[in-house]
């Protein structure tokens, strides 16, 4: 038994390969039951949802037995974005929400994500990690729990995310493309924009448990934007698997990321009240141009560690309401609980609507500080920046961007990866501090 069950979110690997078998989601499920059952003998009620992939049918049975061993009643949504499954937890009364996915990654991977009664992802499974080491504790026979397909489940959340957009705009005329990334939104998203109104040119929407994330998506906008420019669409909307994360593209096919989103979005709350403590949080990744971009306007900027969870986390500690990340992870608390790319996309269509202005102008709020990542892989056995010619050079570096620019260096969460990012408008400084510090990094790790 590895030593570390779950990561920055949830449990993920490579399908049939450890975590990510079914033995082991089948110990999950009973742990989880296990844990969230305690000791009343009353059931209590799970649900699963899952995305496109061929290995969630596996783990999907496999976690159903597991729950249905200590008690729990489950239920089934079938193929449902992730931020459906924080929705229908709350609204359903349920003690437990399961989301099977691998997100952005291929198919090959999967992931299993957990969600507490209110909504939000657990914040904390080491209770749960605990137990599934342990022995399992199945119930006597008239208490094990039942199973059952729930059939309306998408429809239940495509008429919630009807309700974020504005009464009374509609999408008439617009041209949208939506890429659904062959995953978890490929029914719903192009049935809520084509009932608001849009004329809708959907792709990435025929999944056969192989092709999500392939070619397509968010992590992969080339076909979406070869679309918007083929189709003359006003505006491409790109999905990921489980379509907590988005992208748009613009009528030229020119993509606007997580910082763009929120600082247009940003602003609009601000300028309407609507902006908690007239402050966005985000990760220490967002460019330093949408920082400068705020707080010219009075909006402050709130930084995390990298991972939807840390912003989670500190939105509610602080009670913020509109968060998210680079990466396209936009998180509005006042209408869901995690990331959601479609609701999201939907800010962005109200905007064009209401303001009649191109997806190009609205798309485009800052010019982002020039932004270079390495990474440099190092072996488990050391640890490149516990070396003091390593700490020299990235002091020294610190010195040299001071004023002009920022630097982050960080492990990996998922990988043994050293992340060299710096930022600066002078690109030749740019290039010269981050290829110094991985040069000495590369050296110290052998």
């Amino acid at each position: 038994m590895a030593a570390r069950l779950f990561g920055t979110d949830g449990v993920r690997g490579r399908a049939n390969t450890y975590p990510m078998t079914a033995e082991m989601a089948l110990r999950l499920g009973a742990a989880a039951g296990l844990y969230f059952r305690g000791e009343r003998s009353s059931r209590h009620r799970v649900v699963i949802g899952k995305d496109t992939r061929l290995s969630g049918y596996m783990l999907e049975n496999a976690l159903t037995a597991g729950l249905t061993s200590t008690g729990m009643n489950v239920l089934l949504l079938g193929p449902v974005p992730t931020p459906a499954v924080g929705m229908l937890t709350r609204s359903m009364r349920a003690n437990l929400g399961i989301m099977i996915s691998a997100s952005h990654n291929p198919f090959q991977d999967n992931g299993i994500k957990l969600f507490g009664p209110d909504g939000f992802k657990l914040s904390d499974e080491s209770g749960i990690e605990s137990l599934v080491a342990g022995r399992m504790h199945p119930v006597e026979p008239e208490n094990i729990g039942g199973a059952r397909r729930i059939d309306d489940g998408r429809g239940r959340y495509e008429e919630y995310v009807k309700t974020t957009f504005p009464g009374q705009v509609r999408l008439s005329g617009m041209r949208v493309v939506i890429d659904c990334a062959n995953g978890a939104a490929y029914r719903a998203a192009p049935e809520v924009l084509w009932e608001l109104g849009a004329d809708v040119i959907p792709i990435g929407v025929s999944p056969n448990g192989l092709n999500i994330n392939d070619g397509c998506g968010s992590t992969d906008t080339a076909l979406a934007a070869e679309t918007v420019r083929a189709e003359g669409a006003d505006v491409g909307i790109c999905l990921d698997g489980d379509a907590d994360r988005v992208m748009v593209l613009d009528e030229t096919g020119a993509v606007a990321d997580g910082d763009q989103i929120m600082a247009l979005l940003a602003t609009r709350w601000e300028e309407r009240g609507r902006l908690a403590g007239s402050t966005l949080v985000t990760t220490v990744m967002s460019n330093l141009g949408l920082e400068r971009y705020l707080n010219g306007r009075s909006i402050g900027l709130e930084r995390t560690p990298v991972g939807d969870r840390h912003v989670i986390e500190r939105m509610r500690a602080a009670g913020r309401n509109l968060g998210g990340e680079q990466s396209g992870h936009i998180v509005m608390t006042d209408y869901v609980t995690t990331g959601d790319g479609l609701i999201a996309g939907l800010q962005f269509l109200a905007a064009m609507a209401e303001t009649g202005r191109p997806a190009s102008e609205l798309a485009r709020r800052f010019e982002p500080v020039p932004q270079l990542l390495r990474n440099v892989r190092y072996g488990s056995d050391r640890d490149p920046l516990e070396s003091a010619s390593v700490r020299d050079v990235i002091s020294d570096a610190r010195e040299r961007l001071n004023g002009h620019g920022r630097l982050l260096i960080r492990k990996s969460g998922t990988e043994p990866l050293i992340r060299v990012m710096a930022e600066c408008e002078d690109e030749a400084l740019l290039a010269r501090v981050v290829d110094g510090i991985v040069a000495e990094v590369e050296a110290a790790a052998g």
